[in-house]
Protein backbone atom coordinates (compact mmCIF):
# COMPACT_ATOMS: atom_id res chain seq x y z
CA UNK A 1 0.00 0.00 0.00
CA UNK A 2 1.34 3.43 -0.91
CA UNK A 3 2.29 5.84 1.87
CA UNK A 4 -0.29 8.36 0.66
CA UNK A 5 -3.02 5.75 0.80
CA UNK A 6 -2.08 4.80 4.36
CA UNK A 7 -2.08 8.47 5.41
CA UNK A 8 -5.58 8.87 3.96
CA UNK A 9 -6.78 5.75 5.76
CA UNK A 10 -5.30 6.96 9.06
CA UNK A 11 -6.87 10.39 8.58
CA UNK A 12 -10.31 8.89 8.03
CA UNK A 13 -9.95 6.58 11.03
CA UNK A 14 -8.63 9.32 13.30
CA UNK A 15 -11.64 11.51 12.52
CA UNK A 16 -14.04 8.55 12.54
CA UNK A 17 -15.39 9.47 9.12
CA UNK A 18 -16.42 5.91 8.12
CA UNK A 19 -18.51 5.58 11.29
CA UNK A 20 -20.18 8.94 10.64
CA UNK A 21 -20.97 8.06 7.03
CA UNK A 22 -22.30 4.65 8.04
CA UNK A 23 -24.51 6.22 10.69
CA UNK A 24 -25.81 8.87 8.28
CA UNK A 25 -26.59 6.21 5.68
CA UNK A 26 -28.40 4.12 8.31
CA UNK A 27 -30.46 7.13 9.40
CA UNK A 28 -31.29 7.92 5.80
CA UNK A 29 -32.41 4.38 5.00
CA UNK A 30 -34.35 4.05 8.24
CA UNK A 31 -36.32 7.30 7.82
CA UNK A 32 -36.41 7.45 3.98
CA UNK A 33 -37.19 11.18 3.83
CA UNK A 34 -38.61 12.87 0.73
CA UNK A 35 -35.63 15.27 0.70
CA UNK A 36 -32.55 13.17 1.48
CA UNK A 37 -30.08 16.04 1.15
CA UNK A 38 -32.03 18.29 3.49
CA UNK A 39 -32.42 15.39 5.93
CA UNK A 40 -28.65 14.75 5.92
CA UNK A 41 -27.90 18.45 6.42
CA UNK A 42 -30.26 18.52 9.41
CA UNK A 43 -28.72 15.33 10.80
CA UNK A 44 -25.22 16.82 10.56
CA UNK A 45 -26.45 20.00 12.25
CA UNK A 46 -27.85 17.85 15.08
CA UNK A 47 -24.52 16.04 15.35
CA UNK A 48 -22.76 19.40 15.72
CA UNK A 49 -25.29 20.62 18.28
CA UNK A 50 -25.03 17.34 20.19
CA UNK A 51 -21.27 17.61 20.35
CA UNK A 52 -21.58 21.15 21.68
CA UNK A 53 -24.17 19.87 24.21
CA UNK A 54 -26.74 22.21 22.68
CA UNK A 55 -29.07 19.54 21.43
CA UNK A 56 -29.69 15.86 21.17
CA UNK A 57 -27.47 13.70 19.01
CA UNK A 58 -29.51 12.09 16.19
CA UNK A 59 -30.45 8.52 17.10
CA UNK A 60 -31.40 5.76 14.74
CA UNK A 61 -33.27 3.84 17.41
CA UNK A 62 -35.54 5.00 20.19
CA UNK A 63 -35.84 3.44 23.65
CA UNK A 64 -38.47 0.95 22.54
CA UNK A 65 -36.24 -0.24 19.69
CA UNK A 66 -33.29 -0.61 22.06
CA UNK A 67 -35.45 -2.58 24.50
CA UNK A 68 -36.57 -4.92 21.72
CA UNK A 69 -32.98 -5.40 20.57
CA UNK A 70 -31.89 -6.16 24.13
CA UNK A 71 -34.66 -8.76 24.46
CA UNK A 72 -33.46 -10.44 21.28
CA UNK A 73 -29.98 -10.68 22.78
CA UNK A 74 -31.25 -11.76 26.20
CA UNK A 75 -32.99 -14.88 24.90
CA UNK A 76 -33.27 -16.49 28.34
CA UNK A 77 -34.71 -13.34 29.93
CA UNK A 78 -32.04 -12.96 32.61
CA UNK A 79 -32.03 -9.16 32.37
CA UNK A 80 -28.44 -9.04 31.22
CA UNK A 81 -26.24 -9.81 28.23
CA UNK A 82 -22.56 -10.63 27.95
CA UNK A 83 -19.84 -8.21 26.92
CA UNK A 84 -19.42 -10.21 23.69
CA UNK A 85 -23.13 -9.84 22.87
CA UNK A 86 -22.89 -6.12 23.63
CA UNK A 87 -19.93 -5.69 21.27
CA UNK A 88 -21.75 -7.58 18.51
CA UNK A 89 -24.83 -5.40 18.98
CA UNK A 90 -22.68 -2.29 18.58
CA UNK A 91 -21.13 -3.68 15.41
CA UNK A 92 -24.56 -4.58 14.04
CA UNK A 93 -25.67 -0.98 14.60
CA UNK A 94 -22.55 0.29 12.85
CA UNK A 95 -21.10 1.74 16.05
CA UNK A 96 -17.46 1.62 17.02
CA UNK A 97 -16.28 -0.86 19.62
CA UNK A 98 -12.81 0.67 19.93
CA UNK A 99 -13.59 2.46 23.19
CA UNK A 100 -15.39 -0.51 24.78
CA UNK A 101 -13.16 -1.65 27.63
CA UNK A 102 -15.13 -4.55 29.10
CA UNK A 103 -13.84 -7.82 30.46
CA UNK A 104 -15.55 -10.89 29.03
CA UNK A 105 -17.13 -11.76 32.40
CA UNK A 106 -18.94 -8.40 32.66
CA UNK A 107 -22.71 -8.41 32.17
CA UNK A 108 -24.65 -5.53 30.64
CA UNK A 109 -28.14 -4.69 31.97
CA UNK A 110 -30.93 -3.15 29.91
CA UNK A 111 -30.42 0.27 31.54
CA UNK A 112 -26.70 0.24 30.77
CA UNK A 113 -27.42 -0.96 27.22
CA UNK A 114 -29.85 1.90 26.59
CA UNK A 115 -27.53 4.48 28.11
CA UNK A 116 -24.44 3.35 26.22
CA UNK A 117 -25.99 2.63 22.84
Amino acid sequence: MAAGEEQCRQYLQRHRVPELLHRLAALLLYHRPESPREFLIQALERVQAGRRAEGEYPHLMDEANLGAMFQLLDVVGQGRITAAQYREALKTLGLSTEDVQLEDDVNITLDVFKEEV
